[in-house]
């Protein structure tokens, strides 16, 4: 597959996830939920750390952050979409979560100074990002020596039974939104990918689970509308819209448990450390 220029791939991340934004939560948030558990666990927050969260979505992982650091901490979370970081300070605002703040950047090219965290986590995030192993030198930098850093991806395509959204929209339209989806997922590529990027001491875990969706609506709404393809099928006409939903519904048919659907899925998650040792 020709390899998408990355600047366009990210402007096709922005807008996608800014369409997504709204329904993101509803459709996602119980999906996550293992990943993000997994992944904070093996991150070990401690009250009093600074802590940044990269491609924060909705701050769905950075206001757990929040309450694990405590007062005394601080998280900041940065997301390419506008959308996704306004939201993410409404609910931070509702929850009177002072200790959070979120801005708008790219993954590859973050806005603070070396050295100025203690912990650094994508949640999700890592998959959508043209250059990975970029990504994570930008974490690097940022972790003071000895900061720990975890990242949590889908796992092997086979594993995913919802994976047929992507040719199923590519059909449509060329979207090539992310044609490496899965790639991370693979093997020990995740945690090689650490290794690239010079992190020490890099382990990972594979993690099954299970999608759960009440009903087909609630499983269309959650690809269609709260994905990685909604600024494609936001340009679908009624008629394609019907269609892709058929198609995908017949994908995943293996799958229905009476009015619903437990759709199999996977996620791999890998911390590891900032070469050095923190001097407190």
């Amino acid at each position: 597959m020709t390899a998408m220029d990355p600047r366009f791939q990210r402007r096709v991340q922005r807008y996608g996830w800014d369409k997504a934004a709204a329904a993101y939560e509803d459709g996602w948030r119980a999906q996550l939920e293992p990943a993000h558990s997994l992944m904070l666990d093996m991150l070990a927050l401690r009250p009093g750390e600074r802590v940044l969260d990269v491609a924060c979505g909705t701050g769905l992982v950075s206001l757990r952050m929040a309450e694990a650091v405590g007062r005394r901490g601080a998280v900041i979370g940065t997301d390419i979409s506008g959308a996704m970081v306004e939201a993410a300070r409404r609910v931070a605002a509702e929850r009177g979560a002072d200790n959070a703040g979120f801005e708008r950047a790219e993954a590859e090219e973050l806005p603070f100074v070396d050295g100025s965290f203690d912990a650094a986590a994508c949640a999700l995030g890592l998959m959508y990002v043209p250059d990975p192993v970029r990504a994570l030198r930008e974490m690097r930098r940022l972790l003071r020596p000895g900061g720990r850093a975890a990242a949590a991806v889908w796992g092997a395509r086979r594993s995913c039974g919802w994976a047929e959204i992507f040719p199923i929209t590519d059909a449509r339209v060329a979207s090539e939104v992310c044609p490496m989806f899965f790639h991370l997922g693979t093997g020990d590529t995740l945690a090689r990918a650490f290794a690239a990027a010079d992190f020490a001491e890099v382990r990972s875990e594979r993690l099954a689970t299970t999608l759960r969706y009440a009903t087909a609506d609630e499983a269309l709404e959650a690809v269609f509308r709260a994905g990685p393809v909604a600024l494609a099928y936001a340009r679908f006409d009624e008629r394609t819209r019907q269609a892709v939903h058929a198609e995908y519904l017949e994908s995943i048919a293996a799958y229905r448990v009476g009015d619903g659907y437990r759709l199999p899925g996977e996620f791999v998650v890998a911390v590891a450390r900032a070469p050095g040792h923190r001097v407190n």
